[in-house]
């Protein structure tokens, strides 16, 4: 199978083929953006330092070392909870126009609409990869926001092939995440049974 890599900026075009569960790897740039700076553009009126239009954010917080030449090191950087941002990834992805939101775990409903409305991804990367992760950002070219404390700077990375992502909320949006529930769920009662079947005698 062909390995799919996106580049930024992201097309429409790009993504509008693909679908929950596909996996894809990134090359351009990717800002990591979370809590405390959609909080910022959205309850304070406050613009983002960085054009993210047609780009990539992740929901990360980073470790970052800075080298005696004054450039700055990424020496871990593992996603966070994305579901944190729910509340406000609708409005973000409308005012920013950002086509790929990267994080830890799935989205609801708000995040759906905005990726149907507005041609949008969710996708995953991986827990427990957070220093794997590192290895494929190229250069930190700078960085915005840093009295947010390092966790909640805008960090504007350079990557390449960046990932595996995987798609969980896709342009029409469909969520993988729920649908694996409504499956699992499902299976639940008849999994109960035979797991009863082999534990009943004990008391």
């Amino acid at each position: 199978m062909t390995k799919r890599i996106l580049t930024t900026p992201i097309r429409d075009e790009d993504i509008e083929d693909l679908r929950v569960g596909d996996v894809v790897y990134l090359t351009g740039h990717l800002v990591t953006c979370r809590d405390v700076a959609h909080r910022r553009l959205i309850e304070l009126g406050r613009e983002l330092p960085v054009d993210v239009r047609g780009g990539a954010i992740f929901h990360a917080g980073p470790i970052v070392r800075r080298l005696e030449d004054g450039r700055w090191e990424m020496v871990s950087i593992g996603p966070t909870t994305s579901m944190r941002m729910e509340k406000f990834e609708r409005e973000f992805i409308a005012r920013t126009g950002v086509k790929l939101v990267v994080g830890k775990g799935g989205m609801g409903p708000e995040t759906e609409a905005a990726c149907r409305e507005h041609k949008a991804l969710h996708a995953i990367f991986p827990g427990g990869c957070a220093v794997l992760a590192a290895t494929q950002v190229e250069e930190i070219e700078r960085a915005e926001w840093t009295d947010l404390g390092m966790p909640e700077t805008l960090w504007v990375n350079r990557v390449r092939e960046f990932g595996p992502l995987i798609i969980s909320i896709d342009t029409q949006g469909n969520n993988l995440i729920e649908r694996n529930k409504a499956d699992f769920r499902s299976r639940r009662e008849a999994a109960l049974a035979r797991i009863h079947e082999q534990v009943r005698f004990i008391k």
